[in-house]
């Protein structure tokens, strides 16, 4: 079954890490990425540009209304996902809590709807 795994954390905090910090996170992202495509369980993953550069969508009556940035204000911010292949959800949990923005934020496991074709 596919699993997505929503990282959030709080990004005006993410963002006031001194450049070293910033590049040991990178680094451990990196080694977790290739541990998940190495062990079979990656299928997709991006980090996102920050909310800042986001628009929201809606159409109400026909009419497509736009608002920059994420339609709610919270804590954290939707950073980016892993879109893995595991057997149950808790391989997928185990996957999530190994994603290295869960020590300082929060991963949001879903599974994904398979359609009939």
């Amino acid at each position: 079954m596919q699993y997505l795994l929503m990282i959030y954390q709080n990004e005006v905090e993410y963002a006031k890490n001194d450049a070293a910090t910033s590049q040991k996170m990178l680094a451990e992202y990196q080694a977790f990425t290739q541990s998940i495509i190495q062990s079979g369980n990656f299928k997709a993953g991006d980090r996102l540009q920050p909310t800042t550069t986001a628009t929201t969508v809606r159409v109400r009556e026909g009419k497509t209304l736009t608002t920059d940035g994420p339609f709610a204000e919270t804590r954290e911010q939707l950073g980016g996902y892993y879109l893995v292949e595991a057997k149950d959800l808790n391989e997928a949990i185990g996957i999530a809590a190994r994603i290295p923005s869960a020590r300082i934020g929060s991963i949001e496991v879903r599974p994904i709807w398979v359609y009939e074709k």
